[in-house]
């Protein structure tokens, strides 16, 4: 009779601090907005771009209830990147692009109630992929791979103790892109810092 009620006591306490257990991990997936800025650097070459579209997948561990790493993949679906320069010709060149980012980022959150303020940031890589297709006028332009810094802050809204809703402004500095291309040269030698927005949901487990 002891032993079952030393089991009864050991399996209610585990139960009450199973519950009081806080979710540790969140994974999110979000839909994202791509805006490059106008750039003109220290050459003749001008860049600029129309918006992307795209989407974000994220994972959160965290370190404290206020801290967290974070790793992140994007992929856009497309934009068209263009080039102008008198070396260029009079309709430059312009590069239909799929862009990828793999990025880390320490979180830092405030929480107030359902409402959760948060800022980020961390390193990363940017691939500037070229679509070789009707919307691409020249051939000669490769994938180019660039080191990125990333920032950002958002708010997170709790709709759920598992679920809560994402958005977020998200800022990626990086060196902007001329894909390796030859003869033609699209180097601006400039920097680029583009705009994200970003909202989606997130599941904590």
């Amino acid at each position: 009779m002891k032993k079952i009620a030393l089991f009864l006591f050991l399996m209610a306490a585990c139960a009450v601090v199973a519950q009081a257990q806080e979710s540790r991990q969140d994974i999110s997936v979000s839909g994202t907005g791509w805006i490059e800025p106008y750039r003109y650097g220290d050459t003749t070459v001008g860049v600029s771009a129309n918006r992307a579209f795209g989407a974000l997948a994220s994972y959160r561990f965290m370190l404290t209830p206020s801290s967290a790493l974070e790793a992140n993949y994007g992929i856009t679906y497309r934009n068209l990147i263009h080039f102008a320069s008198p070396s260029l010709g009079t309709s430059g060149v312009t590069v239909n692009t799929r862009t990828q980012e793999i990025s880390a980022a320490y979180v830092r959150s405030f929480n107030y109630k359902r409402w959760n303020p948060f800022v980020e940031a961390g390193p990363g890589v940017v691939i500037f992929l070229p679509i070789i297709n009707i919307g691409t006028t020249s051939h000669d332009v490769k994938q180019q791979t660039t080191i990125a810094g990333f920032y950002g802050g958002g708010v997170a809204y709790e709709i759920s103790p598992s679920f809560d809703i994402r958005a977020e402004y998200r800022g990626i500095i990086t060196k902007v892109p001329n894909f390796n291309a030859s003869p033609a040269n699209l180097s601006t030698n400039a920097m680029y810092n583009i705009y994200v927005p970003t909202i989606g949901v997130a599941y904590h487990f």
